[in-house]
């Protein structure tokens, strides 16, 4: 992780299955890194089980990537393996760094059925099982035609797994029964909802029985593509364990590399978060997602939401050198499983919020900053808004202003403000003042005598100068934020 580094997750759900991303990447990294991101997290690279409109969570095979004729697509939905190769050499040129999404829940599409003995359990309580063995037809064979065993020979079978959601005997159930295999338990280092969480989706995997071929995937990755880390998908659901030890060993056997990792453990709930940190031994970062439903529900909440109040129980508050603060993603936005979208007019105050103070390591959705075409989903039309004109603006002040301490005025439920004084390195400072209700202005102490400050989110075109002892009254509009600097 670079100082003062913003994260740019590259990709929306609802991306055009056009096979042009990790060309759309290559062709853009230079002005990614000049315009303030030092990183990039990038879609699951691999084939799914739905080939070329698969967005990649539908996991089948981990070493295609992009390479063979599988699912009925030589192309994943972003490109070919050489073009991903490719827009990887070009961000890492342009100085960003790449994080690989990895996905180890569960795989999908397998090649052939196999008979096995299982049971099933109460959804809403795994523990519990509702009937006797008996035996289920799965999807667990997985030979991988396609790729004739080129980079692994390793084939998959029911024993590498611990449940199920689909029977073949009985299409018409389709995926509402849950299977416990014969002779598997569910893993207790998982979330707790549910009785258990391990079962996500698709074949569970048993982490401990494929442990051997995921390391050496990992290794084979990261040679592959020199990717920088990881992000990592559905950590709730798969033992805490496991990815300690995954990380341990390849920054062990990549002679001490970093490899940034950050985790997606969807909760709620800060303390959830806490105990992963401490299961995991602060391995990885993992995803502020307290924060984010703080801010979905202040941009829904309006002026009655109590601004002094919208860190509380977060993890950038309690543990920020862990933290990654978002404000939507993939999973959030209109019509997908997690949908708790950042209403629009509250989008610059949550980049405000996350770019601009001194704790956390920021990531920015593509489909907030990049223009998207409308998509349908769900009987809705959806538009995204591109909030690029003010995100460009919080990053250049991020680069220049960013720095040395930061003094909060977070002293009225409408209208809350911060100082960054700067450092000898970085001597120039930034105010910002943001409100949710009527315009909004704060006297602050700048350490700053008789000097000017200007709004460079040029809602204001005037310039405010300090007095004599550094004091100056700053403003916002109504409903919005102001950035004022120095420079």
């Amino acid at each position: 992780m670079l100082t003062n580094g913003v994260i740019l997750q590259f990709f929306q759900w609802y991306h055009p299955y056009n096979g042009v991303l990790w060309t759309e990447l290559k062709n853009d990294a230079q002005r990614l890194a000049a315009a303030g991101f030092t990183a990039l997290w990038l879609p699951p690279a691999y084939k799914g089980s739905g080939g070329a409109s698969d967005v990649g969570y539908g996991c089948y095979d981990l070493f295609d990537l992009g390479e063979f004729d599988q699912k009925n697509s030589l192309p994943t939905k972003y490109g070919t393996r050489q073009q991903f190769l490719d827009a990887i050499a070009a961000a890492r040129a342009a100085g960003l760094q790449v994080y690989a999404d990895v996905v180890f829940n569960h795989k999908d599409g397998g090649d052939y059925t196999e008979d096995v003995t299982a049971q099933q359990v109460d959804w809403n309580d795994r523990n519990r099982a509702i009937s006797d063995w008996y035996t289920i037809k799965i999807w667990t064979g997985f030979n991988f035609p396609g790729r004739a065993g080129k980079y692994s020979t390793y084939e998959w079978h029911w024993w590498h797994f611990d449940a199920v959601s689909y029977d073949q005997n009985h299409p018409e159930r389709g995926t509402q029964n849950l299977f416990r295999l014969k002779d598997k338990q569910f893993s207790t280092e998982v979330s707790h909802e549910h009785g258990n969480s391990d079962y996500l989706m698709a074949c569970d995997i048993d982490t401990a029985a494929a442990d051997g071929e995921l390391r050496y995937w990992g290794r084979w990755f990261v040679d592959t593509t020199n990717v920088d880390g990881f992000r990592i998908d559905a950590a709730k659901h798969i033992r805490a364990g496991f990815f300690r030890d995954w990380l341990n060993h390849l920054r062990t056997h990549f002679g001490g590399r970093e490899l940034f990792s950050v985790g997606e453990y969807w909760s709620q709930f800060v303390d959830d978060l806490h105990d992963y940190l401490t299961e995991t031994q602060g391995v990885m970062s993992l995803f502020d997602v307290p924060l984010h439903y703080r801010l979905h529900n202040a941009s829904n909440a309006g002026n009655a939401y109590d601004l002094r109040t919208i860190f509380d129980r977060t993890l950038v508050k309690e543990q920020p050198a862990k933290a990654v603060t978002f404000v939507d993603n993939h999973d959030t936005q209109p019509c997908q499983m997690l949908e708790s979208w950042v209403a629009p007019w509250f989008k610059p105050h949550a980049y405000a919020l996350t770019l601009l103070r001194r704790d956390g390591y920021p990531c920015v959705f593509f489909g907030d900053y990049y223009p998207q075409p409308p998509y349908f989903d769900k009987g809705r039309d959806v538009t995204l808004y591109s909030h690029q004109f003010l995100i460009d603006r919080f990053l250049r002040a991020r680069q220049q202003y960013g720095y040395g301490d930061q003094h909060d005025y977070f002293d009225h439920p409408n209208t809350i403000a911060w100082l960054r004084t700067g450092d000898a390195d970085h001597p120039g400072a930034m105010i910002v003042i943001l409100t949710n209700g009527d315009a909004g202005s704060k006297w602050i102490h700048t350490f700053r005598p008789n000097t000017d400050f200007h709004d460079v989110t040029e809602h204001f075109a005037d310039i405010v100068t300090t007095d004599a002892n550094g004091w100056a009254q700053f403003r916002c509009p109504p409903g919005s934020v102001s950035v004022w600097t120095t420079g």
